[in-house]
């Protein structure tokens, strides 16, 4: 199923791009993409994601920066987690992402005084 997508795609940029009818085409397109980019109520969600990713990357910032802090101090000391034999496989605090944990959780996430 992904061979023919990527075909069709494939397919589809080429006349786009290679064809003068697809250039023209292409402009149409061109063209239309930068009206709805420039579109008011685009660029009002497009400030929202903005200023809520500012907002999660100032809560977050201090609790990424303590883990990779602690994260290279034990690789220095040789203790690092991820080394066969340093911890025992229940103690891990590296969270399952394939099974939803989250990455930082609550008490992580804090802002530190």
């Amino acid at each position: 199923m992904k061979g023919k997508m990527a075909f069709v795609v494939g397919a589809g940029v080429g006349y786009l791009l290679g064809t003068r009818a697809g250039r023209g085409q292409f402009e149409k397109i061109k063209g239309w993409a930068n009206d709805v980019w420039q579109d008011p109520r685009v660029q009002g969600y497009v400030q929202d994601v903005e200023s809520q990713a500012t907002a999660f990357a100032k809560q977050q910032g201090v609790a990424l920066k303590d883990k990779a802090v602690e994260a290279a101090r034990s690789a220095v000391a040789g203790s690092a987690p991820w080394k066969s034999g340093s911890r025992p496989e229940a103690d891990d605090p590296a969270p399952d992402v394939l099974a939803g944990e989250p990455i930082i959780d609550a008490e992580d996430a804090r802002l530190r005084p």
